[in-house]
């Protein structure tokens, strides 16, 4: 069962409407996929376009030695997950950032993130683009993909950002896991909306 203060913050999140219909209860399970991945995982994550809380609350729950990076454009999300943090007691090692993904890329955080996960952030090519910046060297992205996707990360495009996919978990949980093979090159990221406007591959 998932923890009691942690559905809380996801029902009302769901109230607020950032957090898609069904039970809080798939969400989290959705979630499980992000943590497998992120076995081994040390140090700081970020949690792109975090909006609703699902997986970056999920994580900051079940995995409390990590620091969490909760990162959204949206003042009125922000301010959701700051309320949401505090409810579930870790505002010490968790940190909500209202920005866009392509200023942080270039600020404090640049190459010193050891992952980056991202729900539903946007095509896998803006994703791609949005997190490398933040990863440092041998960082993973951990990304929410349909079971049934193929071919949406190919190696040529990710190459370009010092990145290349790891094969994808054999398990139910739908995940794509990139690795930050290289440092991400100095043009990355461009202008904010670019990477989406016009994409990589």
């Amino acid at each position: 069962m998932p923890d009691g203060a942690l559905v809380s913050v996801l029902e009302r999140s769901r109230r607020l409407g950032f957090l898609g219909p069904g039970p809080v209860e798939d969400h989290v399970r959705h979630a499980q996929g992000f943590l497998d991945a992120l076995e081994g995982v040390t140090g700081r994550v970020v949690d792109l376009g975090s909006g609703g809380g699902v997986p970056g609350l999920v994580l900051v729950v079940e995995r409390p030695e990590l620091s969490v990076v909760l990162l959204d454009a949206m003042a009125k999300r922000c301010a959701f997950l700051r309320e949401a943090v505090e409810a579930l007691g870790a505002d010490e090692r968790v940190e909500v950032v209202e920005g866009r993904a392509e200023e942080i890329g270039r600020g404090e955080m640049r190459r010193v993130v050891d992952a980056v996960i991202a729900r539903s952030f946007g095509p896998p090519a803006a994703t791609a683009e949005c997190a490398a910046p933040l990863l440092r060297a041998g960082g993973l992205l951990v990304v929410s993909e349909p079971p049934e996707a193929l071919d949406r990360w190919p190696e040529d495009g990710l190459a370009m950002l010092g990145m290349a996919p790891r094969a994808r978990p054999d398990d139910s949980h739908a995940v794509q896991i990139i690795e930050q093979v290289d440092e991400c090159p100095d043009r990355y990221p461009r202008r904010i909306g670019v990477p989406a406007k016009r994409p990589l591959f």
